[in-house]
């Protein structure tokens, strides 16, 4: 019978490394990328001829691959697309609804706006392509977006940038702009200064209030249940903690949200039992889970008290600080 060290010497052994059909990639290569390159090629020698004009960037998107195609353009993602889509029909700023001729698109929002739900891929390239009011307010984005109010105070600036009228001249520059911020996109995600953990530190240093992160509660290490149990913040210590701390801000959807909340149910449960005169508090952000309403639920009922990075939130975490730990 195999064993286990077979399995794992098979895996070695028989590992294909990059498994591809040559079908499917030659199919993708003519009908996908092909089409996006004609694209691009023709509208360069349009704006070469004649220069950049609103009217060839709306012929572009009513083709298919047209969106995909000035988005590449501009280096942002379909993905950024629906995000920034979604917040401004939940939103609803006045200057963001003018800059993308909100109030004339096809499809209108009723109810609340906080409970909107993403529109999928294929809504939004089927409005790019049918919708003349929704395709005029890509086109305003795409040409005005990086001067846009709302916009400059809710949208990162690694992608504002993206959103301007040199991308779409094909200048040697804004290309190079384009692939670098391309590249460096993961990094950037990444990079401890774009943290909102930032803002939770900067709080109890200013009170200089003790504290651990990322640590693993001392109680909970020796459970047979081998859930992630590591903590974003632990005050003041390990022996009495009076505030434990955990920060999910999901700028994207990913499909371990549904288990990130399981965990954090969990942990709650345990944390309650193991340290009842701790508070178990959760900092639940970011478009990633605005979206994911239902994981969002879930995720919320298992703290004690739940903050988000807005600023109101922020003077609301410090005047719990203050409270809780009698400053």
């Amino acid at each position: 019978m195999a064993t286990a060290d077979d399995f794992y010497r098979r895996v070695l052994e028989k590992n294909t490394f990059y498994y591809f059909d040559k079908e499917v990639e030659d199919r993708y290569d003519v009908g996908h990328i092909s089409a996006v390159t004609n694209i691009l090629h023709k509208l360069r020698e349009l704006v070469a001829r004649e220069g950049v004009k609103r009217s060839f960037i709306d012929e572009v998107l009513q083709r298919n691959h047209g969106l995909t195609a000035i988005l590449a353009l501009n280096g942002l993602s379909l993905e950024n697309l629906k995000r920034l889509t979604t917040v401004a029909r939940a939103a609803n700023d006045p200057s963001l609804n003018k800059l993308l001729r909100r109030h004339d698109w096809s499809v209108r929002d009723t109810g609340d706006p906080r409970d909107v739900s993403e529109w999928g891929t294929n809504s939004i390239l089927k409005l790019a392509r049918s919708d003349q009011a929704f395709r005029a307010g890509l086109v305003d984005l795409f040409f005005d977006g990086i001067e846009n109010r709302y916009l400059k105070g809710h949208f990162p600036p690694f992608h504002l940038k993206k959103l301007s009228m040199q991308k779409l001249s094909f200048s040697n520059d804004s290309i190079l702009d384009t692939l670098v911020r391309y590249k460096e996109g993961g990094s950037h995600s990444g990079q401890k200064d774009t943290n909102a953990d930032q803002q939770i530190s900067a709080i109890l240093d200013e009170f200089r209030v003790d504290y651990l992160t990322g640590t693993v509660l001392d109680r909970m290490r020796d459970t047979n249940d081998d859930t992630d149990r590591t903590m974003d913040f632990i005050i003041p210590d390990q022996d009495e903690p009076r505030i434990i701390i955990e920060s999910s801000f999901q700028a994207t959807t990913s499909s371990n949200m549904g288990d990130k909340a399981k965990t954090t149910i969990r942990n709650g449960e345990r944390i309650r039992v193991l340290y009842p005169s701790a508070l178990f508090v959760g900092f639940v952000d970011g478009i990633g889970w605005y979206v994911r309403k239902r994981d969002l639920k879930r995720i919320t009922s298992a703290f004690h008290d739940v903050f988000t990075y807005h600023s109101d939130e922020m003077h609301r975490f410090r005047t719990f600080i203050i409270n809780t730990l009698n400053l």
